[in-house]
């Protein structure tokens, strides 16, 4: 990017656009304060004084440089804090670059650091600390000459060189004064100073790094010096233009030299006096149409010739504040207020007196250069079009008033049907521009404002989404500036127009920045206009944070702004007109909600109007507009009858013969019309599932019509064929299926008469739960729970089985969690839905016989741990069987609490901790949540809860709620604890086994910090280390072959035995066989040699030894079989028989037939070696020796030679080989 633009001493600029970028920037600042001052003024100053400390040692250089930025980038958005600091910086930098004696890599350093402090605060504040005497102008050019243009590593101290040098341009003396003092080298040709500059400057005009922008600031204070411009202006602007025409932007030479010419010529216009200039211009301004930049596609081309070409403009048109433009007050408040002490002022003072300049005055070719700045305002990049907006802004203030309100009509042309959205947004800047300058007429108001409220809601459609939040941001951006630019009474015409435009900008936006910034506009106007009706009423509901939430907005805000009359038919018309055929669905489900919210604050205008408007609509070929529609008829017609029957009055007030005879034919319309077909189908499925539901639940006068028949097929029909529509949006019409068939079956199959269709429908259902697709047994699973409990009634035991059928694993469909889910959930609601009582009658209520099978099957789908390619999708069934659990034990407890048994309770709560202390956080939370939920409930305590007393202490109920029971970090510090309590220690150590052994860094750290704080906690209670050793080992045995908790378990016993948990174990064993040790000691080979007499071992180690032997038998599994090994060298902590049968299990493996694992098997025992005293000291070397330099990954023969050595040395037999049985 270009750098910004700074005007010379003597350059003619805009006063109102400087005093409103004075005060755009100061109320910038004002806004993001939040540090008070240079904080690390000495830690800088500092870390600056000993650059030459660190500059040998490149990780401490780099430190330096990277603290520095990290300091100095805290001030990013406050940079005036550094001003007071930046002088004793740069003199600190300085002094290392002007001393001679600095080495190179030094005066490098300092400059990178000049130019982090320039990035952030700006070139333009630091350049006028640079010394800039006369005796400065030699040492700069001198440095130059140790510069290599090509390096990029020191191109930062080119940059701040560069800059430099254009400071020092600015002393006031004559270069050639300077000339006298150089001397003639022998051989060599005198160069002024004047041209050693100039050479420099076009040098670094055409590099491609960041001394390109500050050549162009060189270029500008050097060339525009009076002395310079009379002998080198014109050739350079001679070459610069020859080397524009001679460049082409198709090659990237091509644009790296255009880019700095440009900048070049940009920075001089506007820099260099009007005067110096205007000769020049329009040669500059043929050579810059004749390089056609705006059919280039690079954006920073284009943007430059679109800042040059208004600087041209500028040139040609003399400085001038317009004395027709609009102003409305003084600038100063001190002003303003002073005059309205002295004499009222007629509010909205515009000047209407003709021109005193004609339009003689205005050269020919500022029309060409409005031409080009108007087609700028259709670039396809921002950035351009902004620039094109700023530059018409500049020049109409300059322009006759006739010419200038030209100007604004061509702007207005911009906003045409015919235009993109690029020229859409262009306009809406120039507009904004030109009001905040006072240049935009009231006369021209009417037209403005016309176009100005269509550019708020601009949208269009652009395959699967659309283009034109720009353009909406920008239009509240001319509303904004129209607060500030004129007086109310200018505005009153417009007030209902413009305040209903931003209120449903600033509700019904898609976008969150469109929203915020109609906001704002809102609170500009309400602030600077006052007349906009409730503003501040409003500016409280719809702030800039709180329509940040866009379901907050369409849902809550929109209901607390209609209660305003004035926007009320606004907002509901623009719904209905804009937003319920938008493009995004969530928009259209949004905005029929809204409308349903709506239709309460004006029921008449809903039902006289919008609702025949929405049945048309139902009927457009147009999906999205059909869609949209028929929601917003479901929630329309619910909120009318809920409104006539909180009022006390017939639905038909709202809702006449034809809505609803309209509303009946709707699923018909579209099934003759075949659109429940294809993807299209998909959403008007959902919709009519919707009608249905809201239909029946506002009691539509349609019972034992044939619409219904058509309402049943589409929902048995939808649920049947699932598996045909898209994964995205299979589960909302599914809900919304079974939400249209409970409503529907509550509505219209109530009676006695309908007995017979509830049979077949329930025959219907159990038969589709057989399905061989898995969707449809997940539909009509969920339909049966939706049932009432009148179609239930005599069905229910038939009904449970069925779905306690789909919840059993075969092989043939041992897959399909989704339909094992859904049956859980549906048998859980159908005991809610007919309620449970211990003698009832079994086919009518939930009995005792009927709560044992349900518990059975809840218990048992905790087990269910499938996997397949989607991942661990167990985990969905087993989060509804806790979910199940969890709905079906509060229910009893609150009305059958003598059918809890004491082992299903101790069963559901042990369960429940193992899967909160399982490795996948999004379940492990949930579990978390149902156990404290069944610990903690309100109402009458759980019966048979085990250890509840010892739970209550661990998990109060103030403590944990709010704990994140997702976080690793938090969960397992607290599950761990469980372990101490008999009746959950199994089941938590089998969860806790799982997630020490993941492969998740955060859950495998806190897990196993976890566990191992409870083992501390252990260490000193020999009956509670034999209870966790007893439960780890029948943990082990329960799970052999359970590669699920086997491997994990493997590496959490590694992990146990490596940190010393069992080491109590050990101590006993040596304490028990220490004198038999003693003798071993002095025989040679291993310390722990075959007994001489029986020895006592503890049974831990002997069975955990038998147990791994037993699970990695035959496997072939390699990971299995390295966290074996890993435990194997672990165990050999344990003395005597149980070492010697490690090492020769280790040593079976050290020939394994995997190469891999005779590789890890190598290395391990290597590490072991090192780590426990098994091997005596006279052979250790050898041992290493073998392990280190024998290649383990080769062929077997050599492999076993090596491994029959090390058993030599260790003193265990060789393993020998078993014949394989011949084959006859």
């Amino acid at each position: 990017m270009a750098l910004s633009e700074e005007p010379a001493v003597g350059a003619v600029e805009d006063p109102v656009e400087d005093r409103a970028e004075d005060a755009a920037e100061d109320a910038a600042l004002a806004c993001g304060a939040s540090l008070e001052s240079f904080g690390e003024s000495a830690e800088t100053k500092e870390l600056l004084g000993r650059l030459p400390a660190v500059l040998g040692d490149r990780a401490a250089r780099e430190g330096a440089l990277e603290r520095f930025r990290v300091i100095m980038d805290r001030y990013q958005e406050q940079p005036h804090l550094l001003d007071p600091h930046l002088e004793w910086m740069m003199n600190l930098l300085l002094e290392f670059v002007r001393d001679k004696k600095s080495p190179a890599d030094l005066v490098h350093l300092a400059f990178k650091f000049l130019y982090i402090i320039t990035k952030v605060r700006g070139y333009k504040t630091f350049l006028r600390l640079f010394p800039h005497e006369v005796a400065d102008v030699k040492p700069v050019l001198d440095m130059f000459t140790d510069q290599n243009p090509k390096d990029h590593e020191t191109w930062e101290t080119r940059y701040v060189l560069l800059l430099w040098l254009s400071v020092t341009c600015l002393i006031p003396f004559d270069f050639s004064r300077l000339d006298g003092n150089l001397h003639n080298q022998p051989g060599q040709e005198r160069v002024s100073t004047m041209d050693r500059i100039l050479q420099i400057a076009e040098s670094y005009l055409v590099v491609s790094d960041k001394a390109q922008d500050a050549a162009a600031v060189l270029v500008s204070k050097f060339v525009t010096r009076p002395d310079v411009k009379q002998k080198k202006m014109a050739s350079f602007l001679d070459w610069s233009l020859c080397t524009l025409a001679s460049s082409s932007f198709q090659t990237i030479e091509g644009v790296i030299a255009m880019d700095g010419m440009l900048q070049a010529l940009a920075q001089i216009f506007k820099h260099g006096k009007r005067e110096d200039c205007l000769p020049y211009a329009a040669t500059v301004l043929q050579c810059l149409d004749d390089c056609r930049l705006p059919d280039s596609n690079q954006t920073l081309l284009r943007k430059l010739g679109v800042k040059l070409v208004q600087r041209l403009g500028l040139t040609f048109l003399k400085p001038q504040v317009a004395k027709w433009r609009y102003q409305r007050g003084c600038r100063s408040l001190i002003a303003s207020l002073q005059l309205g002490v002295q004499s009222p002022r007629d509010p909205g003072i515009q000047a209407e007196t003709p021109d005193s300049d004609g339009e003689d005055d205005v050269p020919e070719e500022v029309e060409s250069v409005i031409e080009q700045l108007l087609i700028g305002l259709k670039d396809k990049d921002t950035i351009v079009r902004w620039s094109a907006a700023k530059g018409i802004g500049r020049l109409a203030g300059r322009l006759p008033k006739e010419l200038a309100d030209d100007v604004a009509g061509s702007v207005l042309d911009c906003f045409s049907f015919q235009e993109t959205d690029n020229a859409w947004h262009g306009g809406c800047l120039a507009l904004a521009e030109l009001s905040r300058r006072g240049l935009l007429l009231p006369s021209r108001l009417p037209d403005v404002v016309t176009v100005i409220l269509k550019a708020l809601t601009y949208e269009e459609k652009r395959g699967a989404c659309s283009v034109g939040s720009s353009v909406r941001d920008a239009a509240c951006y001319v509303c904004w500036a129209f607060a500030r630019a004129y007086e109310p009474q200018e505005l009153k015409p417009f007030v209902a127009a413009i305040s209903s435009a931003l209120v449903i900008a600033a509700v019904f936006d898609r976008d969150v920045n469109c929203r915020r910034a109609a906001s704002a506009a809102f609170q500009e106007n309400v602030g600077r206009q006052g007349t906009f009706p409730h503003g501040i009423d409003i500016l409280t509901t719809a702030d800039y944070f709180t329509v940040g939430n866009r379901s907050n907005c369409f849902l809550v805000i929109s209901m607390s702004i209609a209660g305003f009359p004035e926007y009320t038919q606004p907002m509901i018309d623009h719904l209905v007109t804009m937003k319920i055929n938008h493009w995004d669905g969530a928009i259209r489900e949004l905005s029929a909600k809204a409308l349903r919210n709506l239709a309460q604050r004006a029921p008449e205008h809903s039902a006289r109007h919008v609702f025949p408007r929405l049945l048309l609509m139902t009927q457009s070929p147009d999906l999205h507009t059909r869609h949209g529609a028929v929601l917003a008829c479901a929630e329309v017609s619910h909120s009318l009858y809920t409104l006539a029957v909180q009022q006390g009055r017939p639905v038909s007030d709202f809702l006449d013969e034809k809505a609803v005879q309209g509303l009946k034919q709707i699923h018909q319309q579209l099934y003759d019309r075949q659109l429940y077909r294809g993807l299209g189908g998909e959403l008007m499925r959902q919709a009519v599932c919707i009608l249905i539901e809201n239909l029946s639940l506002s009691k539509m006068p349609f019972r034992g019509d044939a619409v219904i028949d058509g309402w049943q097929w589409l929902i048995n029909d939808t649920l049947r064929n699932l598996h045909l529509i898209s994964s995205h949006s299979r589960q909302q019409i599914k809900e919304a299926a079974v939400s249209a068939l409970a409503a529907l079956c509550s509505e219209y199959l109530s009676g006695e008469a309908d007995s017979t269709a509830q049979e077949e429908l329930v025959k219907q259902y159990l038969a589709e739960l057989q399905s061989p697709e898995e969707m449809a047994r997940c539909g009509f699973a969920l339909a049966l729970g939706a049932l009432p409990a009148f179609v239930l009634k005599g069905r229910l035991r038939q009904v449970l089985a069925g779905l306690r059928a789909v919840t059993h694993i075969s092989p043939k469909d041992v897959s399909f969690a989704e339909s094992r889910r859904d049956a859980l959930k549906a048998i859980a609601r159908i005991c809610q839905t007919v309620g449970v009582q211990a003698e009832g009658t079994p086919d009518e209520v939930v009995c005792r016989e009927d709560v044992a099978q349900v518990y059975c099957t809840l218990l048992g789908c905790l087990s269910d741990y499938t996997t397949d390619s989607r991942g661990d999708v167990g985990a969905w069934v087993r989060e509804a069987a806790m979910t199940s659990l969890m709905d079906l034990t509060l229910l009893l407890a609150r009305d059958q609490p003598e059918l809890i048994e004491a082992p299903v309770c101790q069963r559901i709560m042990c369960c429940l901790a193992q899967q909160a202390s399982e490795k996948i956080d999004r379940f492990r939370a949930h579990a978390a949540r149902v156990f404290l939920a069944l610990l903690h409930w309100d109402g009458p305590a759980i019966p048979h809860v085990p250890h509840r007393e010892e739970l209550e202490r661990l998990f109060p109920r103030s403590a944990v709620a709010s704990v994140n029971w997702g976080a690793p970090s938090q969960a397992f510090p607290r599950v761990a604890q469980l372990l101490g309590l008999p009746a959950y220690r199994y089941h938590v150590l089998l969860g806790l086994a799982v997630s020490v052994g993941g492969l998740t860094e955060s859950t495998v750290r806190y897990s196993t910090q976890g566990l191992f704080e409870y083992m501390k906690g252990i260490q000193n209670d020999p009956q509670a280390l034999e209870d966790f050793t007893g439960t780890l080992l029948q943990v082990f045995e329960d799970s052999l072959l359970n590669d699920r908790v086997s491997v994990p378990l493997l590496k959490m016993l590694d992990q146990m035995l490596a940190n010393g948990c069992f080491a109590i174990f050990t101590a006993e064993e040596k304490q028990e066989a220490g004198q038999l040790q003693a003798h071993l000691l002095c025989l040679p080979g291993l310390s722990g040699h075959r007994p001489l007499q029986p020895a006592v071992y503890h049974p831990f180690c002997v069975k955990l030894l038998a147990l791994c032997k037993e699970e990695i038998k035959k496997s072939k599994d390699v990971q299995k079989l390295r966290a074996s090994i890993a435990v194997f060298c672990g165990l050999v902590q344990f003395p005597g028989d149980v070492r010697r049968k490690v090492l020769l299990q280790l040593f079976l493996l050290l020939c394994h037939p995997f190469p891999v694992i005779r590789k890890s098997t190598a290395s391990q025992v290597y590490e072991m070696v090192l780590t426990y005293d098994v091997v005596a000291a006279d052979v250790l070397d050898e041992v290493m020796a073998v392990l280190n330099g024998t290649a383990w990954d080769a062929e077997l023969p050599v492999v076993r030679a090596q491994r029959n050595r090390l058993c030599d040395l260790l003193g265990v037999p060789r393993p020998q080989l078993v014949p394989k049985p011949s084959v006859r």
